[in-house]
């Protein structure tokens, strides 16, 4: 029997919370909610003990890696792949500022219309440091491991690395359906949900059309420095996108990235080292459904997101995507942190961030990995106007 996929089991669990919810509504009996929300305090409580081990295990790693890649295409690819996260978030901040407003009324979900469950009980797991000081210590550590070159401390991060994996894999992704079970049974109950589906709605028609314009925005790019034509590009990363729609792996993906891309005319060196490192670092698809969605959230509980308190967070999505990719539903696992503490999301609203992302991550990941193609151009026909430069300057010399 094949084994069910994530986000099946999430739009159950979403599902289910509302039937519970609303039987229990009607009955007037509310003893099988409160194990629910009980359960979702106790995960909410480790998901937040977890989160610093997260960014150390994939950041520290990852950036140690990226640092054994010595020479100029590496600096090149890394700023490409960061500066169009960058963009790709600001752009969405606008977007989303003109038009969320508009479409969702603040403080919608601050207006309880229902009934307040306690959990029957709660307990406080502290985490072992604070996010921020978790991104400088993996920022430390990884710098640190590229430079003394060592092993030792290399292998320990990733045999570190492997048991937050393992905890991922068995805990986390196994329990979160029943965590969001937990979730949409106390905003069905306080008379929430149908409200907050019904505004989502229209937040996920603006972000399917803001990625599909991020991509034509990024082969333009392309086009301006290389000259070949957007369209004729796109079309032939078209195997790549519904590959990704279906893998929901940018790292699964790379065999027909790489293929796509060469279609394109990318050389295979260039090619073979661009594809798999921006599959770890560029994803402008999960930063554009990061903002828009962190963005409905505040404002459907009465909090206008501004810039000054955006551009900081996106500036860190830039950085903590370099651990989604090894983490399933990597994206918003990675950036649970950051919206706790940069915008002061409770373990609540972290949850619906889980759900929200979890419904668009195939759409997410295709257009992390069609980009990558856009990156693979621009880098590649820069590689090659620098190379026939030095050829050009050794032919003078003689």
């Amino acid at each position: 029997m094949k084994k069910v996929g994530l986000l099946p089991r999430l739009m159950l669990a979403i599902l289910l919370g509302i039937i519970i919810g609303s039987v229990s509504l009607k009955v007037g009996n509310y003893a099988i909610p409160r194990i629910f929300i009980t359960f979702s305090e106790l995960f909410g409580a480790f998901l937040g003990f977890i989160i610093p081990c997260i960014i150390i295990a994939f950041v520290a790693p990852g950036i140690a890696e990226l640092g054994k890649e010595s020479g100029k295409l590496l600096a090149l690819t890394a700023a490409i792949a960061y500066i169009s996260t960058v963009i790709a978030g600001t752009v969405s901040y606008f977007v989303g500022m003109a038009i969320l407003p508009k479409i969702l009324k603040a403080g919608e979900v601050t207006k309880k219309s229902g009934v307040d469950i306690k959990p029957y009980f709660s307990l406080n797991i502290d985490p072992v440091m604070g996010v921020m000081t978790a991104l400088v210590m993996a920022f430390m550590l990884g710098v640190g491991m590229s430079k003394i070159k060592g092993k030792t401390l290399l292998q320990s991060a990733k045999d570190f690395q492997d048991i937050i994996s393992l905890v991922i894999k068995n805990i986390l992704i196994p329990f979160v359906p029943v965590y969001i079970i937990g979730i949409f049974i106390k905003l069905t109950i306080s008379g929430d949900i149908f409200r907050t589906l019904k505004a989502f709605s229209s937040v996920y028609i603006i972000l399917f059309l803001l990625q599909i314009a991020y991509l034509f925005a990024q082969y333009s790019m392309a086009w301006l420095i290389s000259r070949k034509k957007p369209f004729k590009s796109i079309k032939n990363m078209i195997p790549a996108y519904f590959t990704a729609l279906g893998t929901q792996s940018s790292a699964a993906t790379i065999p027909v990235t790489l293929q796509s891309a060469r279609k394109n005319g990318i050389s295979e060196d260039i090619s073979d080292f661009v594809i798999p490192l921006c599959a770890t670092i560029h994803l402008a698809g999960d930063t554009i459904t990061l903002v828009l969605a962190s963005m409905g959230v505040m404002i459907m509980n009465g909090v206008m997101p501004t810039f000054s308190t955006m551009f900081p967070f996106i500036l860190m999505l830039g950085v903590t995507m370099v651990a989604a990719p090894g983490i399933p539903g990597g994206g918003v696992m990675a950036s649970l942190g950051l919206l706790k503490d940069m915008l002061m999301f409770n373990p609540a609203q972290q949850g619906l961030m889980i759900a929200l992302h979890a419904a668009q991550d195939s759409f997410g990941t295709a257009t992390n990995v069609t980009g990558d193609g856009a990156i693979a151009i621009i880098v590649d026909t820069i590689a090659k106007r620098s190379e026939a430069k030095e050829v050009n300057l050794e032919l003078q010399e003689a």
